[in-house]
């Protein structure tokens, strides 16, 4: 990749890269509410009143849609900076 092609690409990714975790925070949320049992937020983990069950599906269903959108924005990103520039943003 050229230097003016990195140069580009890098405040792209930067931007695309909050805008996804924005949209992974909005769908975490939106699942949680719907599967959480009566809350509409994650437990805190330091929370002892919260069972190990309740905390751990509740962490890995977070890392589950942070990593899912993660992969999904970055490789669309990518595929966009390919359509501009002709090149890839390795």
């Amino acid at each position: 990749m050229s230097a003016t092609s990195k140069a580009f690409y890098k405040p792209l990714s930067l931007a695309t890269s909050i805008l996804g975790g924005v949209l992974a925070g909005q769908l975490f949320n939106q699942i949680y509410k719907r599967v959480g049992e009566n809350d509409a937020e994650m437990p805190d983990p330091k929370d002892l009143s919260r069972t190990n069950r309740e905390v751990l599906i509740a962490a890995a269903l977070h890392g589950l849609v942070f990593g899912l959108v993660k992969a999904g924005v970055d490789r669309a990103g990518a595929k966009g900076f390919r359509a501009l520039a002709n090149t890839d943003p390795r």
